[in-house]
């Protein structure tokens, strides 16, 4: 049995996975073509567009934005420590790894305004058509309200894995530990420590229990998100598993994930 055919079993019912590899797609289950919601894994398309725009000169990572003391960097970390979703700050930048789609807000905003641009079409411009995601749309929230098809996805997916609008340079920054050795909770999982994140992309590391899968290398980077949607990729084997399915995140794919995830190392690295 192909690996993805594990999917047919989950409750969900409607879900797609495909698997990238260095020469593309190998491997698809389930309709790719269908619009589903991306939730969370908008960050890391909101993350992209961010570090374009440090290349670019437009930002710099260590400009001040959000609270007092945080920065461009602070912010894609969740390192600036705003709450979640409220603009309270628990504690003073870099101390603490508090996720906040807050902070994903204010990343936009203040991109948008170095910019002299909205968000919406600095994504468009500089992520989305160069890439030719043309079913993504960005909707209104920076941090999770991106819907798109699984090709788009899979669009990104690639683009992670040979990145082309941003340098190897910048991209290896973004997916190595920034703030390292700052404690917090991965929504949804336990709290860990360390808890580390790269620029937007969160990084599998040594934490356990987790998302991915437990054969994933610790160098593995991605996201997941509330819609039952997530992506990584693991450098070691060169590979990116991306699933969309439009179901609620709930317990049992804290199980199914993982197991996807080691069927796919299984069946498709050397791919």
């Amino acid at each position: 049995m192909n690996a993805l055919e594990l999917i047919d079993r989950w409750p969900s019912g409607d879900a797609a996975a495909a698997v990238v590899a260095g020469r593309g797609v190998v491997a698809t289950r389930g309709d790719t073509t269908e619009r589903r919601p991306w939730a969370s894994v908008t960050k890391l398309v909101t993350a992209m567009a961010t570090l374009v725009a440090v290349e670019e000169g437009t930002v710099g990572l260590d400009d001040p934005a959000g609270p007092p003391g945080s920065t461009i960097r602070h912010l894609l970390a969740h390192a600036s420590g705003l709450d979640f979703e409220t603009d309270t700050v628990h504690a003073p930048p870099g101390k603490r790894r508090i996720y906040s789609s807050t902070g994903y807000r204010v990343l936009a905003d203040a991109v948008a305004t170095a910019a002299g641009m909205p968000f919406e079409q600095y994504l468009t411009e500089g992520v989305l058509g160069p890439l030719g995601m043309e079913g993504a749309v960005p909707g209104p929230s920076p941090a999770g309200s991106m819907e798109g098809p699984l090709d788009d996805l899979l669009k990104f997916a690639a683009e992670l894995l040979a990145p082309t609008l941003v340098s190897r340079e910048t991209m290896a920054l973004a997916t190595s530990p920034a703030f390292p050795d700052l404690t917090g909770k991965l929504p949804g999982f336990v709290r860990h420590d360390p808890q580390d994140w790269g620029l937007g992309f969160e990084i599998r590391g040594l934490k356990s229990p987790h998302w991915t899968g437990r054969d994933n290398s610790p160098r593995t980077f991605g996201h997941f998100g509330s819609s039952g949607s997530f992506l990584w990729v693991d450098p070691e084997p060169e590979l990116a598993l991306a699933v969309l399915s439009g179901t609620d995140f709930a317990d049992w794919m804290k199980e199914a994930w993982p197991r996807l995830s080691d069927a796919v190392l299984v069946d498709f690295a050397g791919s």
